[in-house]
């Protein structure tokens, strides 16, 4: 009689867009650097219909990165960033700066700033 498997951890989930040029390198990047199994990329570009349930809308994501944690919170802009290099071992040391009361507020604004004009950037070329 074979032994049950005992269940698989619970892992991150990152959504993302990757009809945007800019944010399919970044996560290309991101997944490069991880463990194979630390998290499940999903792609909001090829499958849409997975937002639903999280009550997330298309163009949310195609505008900034989103991110459920393994204990089911949204992370979503620089959070996310954030919640993806903590589970690198190569990157995790950047993770907990990116936290700070002063950095946090900056690197929030200079990722919304960027992911907005990214965002005007792809509709204007059509990148869906």
């Amino acid at each position: 009689m074979q032994e049950p498997s005992a269940p698989s951890p619970p892992r991150a989930t990152v959504y993302y867009n990757s009809a945007c040029p800019v944010c399919d390198a970044g996560v290309c990047a991101m997944r490069d650097r991880l463990p194979d199994d630390s998290v499940e990329w999903v792609d909001v570009h090829a499958r849409p219909e997975v937002l639903t349930p999280l009550g997330l809308h298309l163009e949310d994501v195609r505008e900034r990165l989103h991110l459920v944690d393994a204990s089911g919170s949204q992370r979503i802009g620089a959070d996310a960033i954030a919640g993806v290099l903590a589970l690198s071992p190569r990157w995790r040391w950047l993770a907990g700066p990116m936290q700070w009361p002063g950095l946090h507020g900056i690197g929030a604004w200079l990722y919304n700033t960027f992911a907005r004009q990214l965002y005007r950037w792809n509709r204007a070329r059509g990148h869906w």
